[in-house]
């Protein structure tokens, strides 16, 4: 009988849990040939969907859109088992905080990523946090199981919602093995065209435009640089998310020094990420952090947070910050920006075998793993 999981997110999400979801299943299909897989996705159509990833992972999609489903299953609490889409399966792995109602008999694994809305309230918009505070201490009691994406994303889980140690699986993402050194000049020259950075060295932000990255920490620290840098510039990349307006306003008053180039290719990271002088990942709350291991694998020195997941990601290969003081995140800015070449290159070589610690492969035998096991 197949396995069913929830594809959704890869198919309507760019970068984030999408990126994640993609990435894990394509390694699955890599590892396991034998076990039948049904891909469900809600808000499409059979015909527009991508190639599946391999010949025994088969779509199961429905034009109900992810937030009808969502009213259905988990405002309305109307019980229409998931099997009703993706057909009869073993076990149902629900890939983004939520678990849809399922037949008394299917096996149930849960993927929280984070508990930032519950951490950090004030980050989230009052919508979304509202629904997730409601659903996802719900989903997670209910599931046979659960992935958490890092260690303390797990002993979140224990401590906000008292879930049994035993009930939770820390599955690290992995680091694809297109992030790698790109200094090819012709790249890196159309990366910048396109992007608007021009001929200007700069530093590197990656993230969905939202509090919790912490931005605006950030650009108040860049902007009380030495004026030795005064030709440096602010590359944040990310798509627009919520609560934002005060970011965007704070960056049009740095005017040229700070550019947001929106969402980025997930194909041009590895040049935006290769040209820049460092990684400014100063987020307030991750339940992993991936940029931080994208911007190591690239050879870009690291400057990130010290709370949460962030120090299990980065070890020792990154300069840790306090997040909430902006003259901590100035002062690690220019320490990445002027140590000598030998502190320099010993942190690159550090920041390349950290990355190399956490790949997709890995992932996918583990996850494989556990499914033989819940089944």
């Amino acid at each position: 009988m197949p396995i069913g999981i929830d594809y959704t997110p890869a198919y309507e999400q760019g970068g984030g849990i999408g990126r994640y979801v993609r990435e894990l299943v394509a390694a699955l299909a890599a590892h396991d040939s034998a076990q039948t897989y049904h891909l469900f996705v809600g808000g499409a159509r059979q015909n527009k969907l991508p190639p599946a990833p391999a010949p025994n992972f088969r779509y199961r999609s429905t034009r109900l859109s992810p937030l009808t489903l969502a009213r259905l299953w988990h405002r309305a609490r109307l019980p229409l088992p998931v099997e009703l889409f993706v057909g009869k399966v073993r076990l149902f792995h629900a890939t983004d905080f939520v678990l849809p109602p399922t037949l008394p008999r299917t096996r149930t694994l849960l993927t929280v990523h984070d508990l930032s809305f519950a951490r950090l309230p004030d980050s989230a918009a009052p919508s979304l946090r509202a629904y997730l505070e409601a659903v996802v201490p719900r989903s997670a009691r209910r599931a046979d199981h659960i992935l958490a994406d890092s260690a303390a994303t797990k002993a979140d889980l224990i401590a906000l919602y008292g879930i049994p140690e035993s009930k939770i699986t820390v599955l690290y993402s992995g680091v694809s093995e297109a992030f790698k050194p790109t200094h090819d000049s012709a790249i890196q020259s159309a990366v910048r065209a396109k992007y608007g950075i021009g001929e200007s060295p700069y530093v590197l932000s990656v993230g969905t435009v939202q509090p919790r990255k912490n931005y605006e920490r950030l650009m108040q620290a860049f902007a009380a640089l030495p004026t030795r840098w005064a030709d440096l510039k602010l590359v944040i990349v990310g798509g627009r998310g919520w609560l934002d307006s005060p970011i965007y306003a704070q960056a049009r008053a740095l005017g040229e020094r700070v550019l947001l180039t929106g969402f980025a290719e997930e194909s041009d990271l590895p040049a935006l990420y290769s040209g820049a002088l460092c990684l400014a990942f100063p987020s307030l709350y991750e339940g992993f952090g991936l940029p931080v291991l994208e911007g190591m694998a690239c050879g870009v020195p690291v400057l990130t947070s010290n709370v949460s997941s962030l120090p299990e990601v980065a070890g020792d290969a990154a300069l840790m910050i306090d997040p909430h003081s902006v003259e901590a995140i100035r002062a690690g800015l220019i320490e990445l920006l002027e140590e000598d070449s030998a502190a320099h290159a010993a942190r690159i070589e550090r920041g390349y075998a950290q990355a190399k610690r956490f790949t997709w492969h890995a992932a996918a035998q583990q996850l494989k793993a556990l499914y033989e096991r819940l089944i």
